[in-house]
């Protein structure tokens, strides 16, 4: 669920582990797995054609800011609670900007919205940036390029190559112990020069910059940046379109990349480099700028990040949205109680167990906000009864306004997928008819 999706992973843990507890205690009635598995796929099968009819809202135009902020605020407000206002915001204006321009249809990959960590300041003082940032400034004086350059990068260091074993070298005059530098200083100079004249602007380094190599860059004018991270060169090569070289030398046409901008900036008393991308949808990047005063704290803010950037990207696949706050589960129950009282033969105990497995989401939002469960739990019912489909938990009261005009809303795309996981890996556990165990041969030991 994480990797397809990015969020509602403990809707599938719970509903999961609701369906093999109950499970357990129709196997101590006397039901069969069998039968209780086929009636899960019965009861899986009517909520497949159930939940397209509770869609209760959608998102018309992903590419407008405002409406995707809205969307994905309850999913930042499920990771931290109190500043969902703030991140959404963000979170969609960075998704907003890396989406392809209007004819084309909206569609994002979740590395295209890169984090940046700065501690320091407040949670307020967020801000989103067009282009990757880089942690650490230039190596050399060059510390802007204004126009589209090309960018060489290497996964070495640029250096000279230390040699593997151990050498003597004999020097026997004055003259021969000037020259023995030199040759050194021409091969390094000889290799900077190459990168130039292959029309890099920008080299990144994936080790150390020697302090001869920083020498000959400014020389030929050129900017530099060392990366120690291999997964943000990786990051960096998709970014610009680069292969990273594992030899020090001129690059070949293919093997470089371009970006749009290059600049150094200082965000929050570190000296950063900004390096802009607004070329193709493929390669466009926009990054988050988080600032709190904790580790911990800025922790938690980037999973509520990267949870709310997994939201728009499933959001530009399917704009469907449900009622939230346990409303659409609810539904589902008292619809699925319906078609078990209706229903003959053994599945009949299975599709009411399926049925109240999903009281387990809306009572834990009970529990979790100190509110009575069981009167909860009853009020819903009633009011799902009556008609009210949207009628969810809500911290403010026990029963939410619901509706279109309640702020809680669910992916459909999330929910659809977490049930399905969530009913796979049940189904899968009951169907194990037999466990068998490795012990080591020979009998107790004595």
């Amino acid at each position: 669920q994480d990797s397809e999706v990015g969020d509602g992973t403990n809707l599938v843990v719970s509903f999961a582990g609701e369906l093999l507890k109950l499970a357990e205690e129709l196997l101590r009635t006397g039901l069969h797995t069998s039968e209780i598995v086929s009636g899960y796929e019965l009861a899986y099968a009517k909520v497949v054609e159930l939940l397209p009819t509770l869609e209760v809202a959608r998102v018309e135009d992903v590419r407008d800011v405002a409406a995707l902020a809205a969307a994905i605020e309850p999913v930042v407000a499920a990771k931290h609670e109190g500043v969902e206002k703030i991140l959404s915001a963000k979170i969609a204006e960075a998704c907003a900007a890396v989406m392809p321009h209007a004819p084309e249809a909206p569609s994002m990959r979740a590395d295209q919205v890169r984090i940046a960590k700065l501690r320091g300041g407040d949670v307020a003082e967020s801000t989103m940036m067009k282009g990757m940032i880089v942690m650490r400034p230039s190596e050399t004086t060059v510390q802007m390029l204004p126009g589209r350059s090309k960018v060489a990068i290497f996964n070495c260091g640029l250096e000279m190559a230390q040699t593997e074993t151990k050498g003597t070298v004999l020097i026997r005059t004055a003259e021969e112990l000037m020259n023995y530098n030199k040759t050194e200083e021409r091969a390094l100079e000889q290799v900077v020069k190459e990168i130039a004249e292959s029309g890099a602007k920008l080299v990144i380094s994936g080790g150390s910059v020697s302090e001869m190599a920083q020498h000959f860059l400014e020389k030929y004018e050129l900017m530099a940046l060392k990366i120690t991270s291999k997964w943000e060169l990786r990051r960096l090569c998709g970014a610009t379109g680069a292969t990273a070289l594992v030899r020090l030398g001129a690059p070949r046409a293919e093997e470089m990349g371009s970006i749009s901008k290059a600049t150094t900036k200082e965000l929050g008393g570190r000296t950063v480099t900004v390096l802009e991308q607004l070329g193709d949808a493929d390669s466009k990047i926009a990054t988050v700028i988080l600032r709190a005063a904790t580790a911990s704290l800025i922790d938690d803010l980037e999973r509520a990040v990267d949870d709310g950037v997994h939201a728009c990207r499933m959001l530009c696949k399917d704009n469907r949205l449900l009622a939230g706050g346990g409303a659409c589960e609810m539904e589902l129950s008292c619809k699925l109680h319906a078609m078990a009282e209706a229903a003959t033969g053994m599945e009949q105990y299975a599709l009411k167990a399926f049925a109240d497995a999903f009281e387990v989401i809306p009572r834990a939002l009970a529990e979790t906000s100190g509110l009575d469960q069981t009167e909860v739990i009853a009020e819903l019912r009633a009011a799902h009864k009556a008609g009210k489909a949207d009628a969810g938990v809500d911290l403010r009261a026990t029963l939410s306004g619901g509706g279109s005009d309640a702020p809680v809303r669910d992916l459909m795309a999330v929910k659809e997928s977490a049930l399905r996981l969530a009913v796979d890996a049940a189904v899968t556990v009951l169907r194990v008819d037999q466990i068998i165990m490795s012990k080591p041969a020979g009998g107790p030991k004595g």
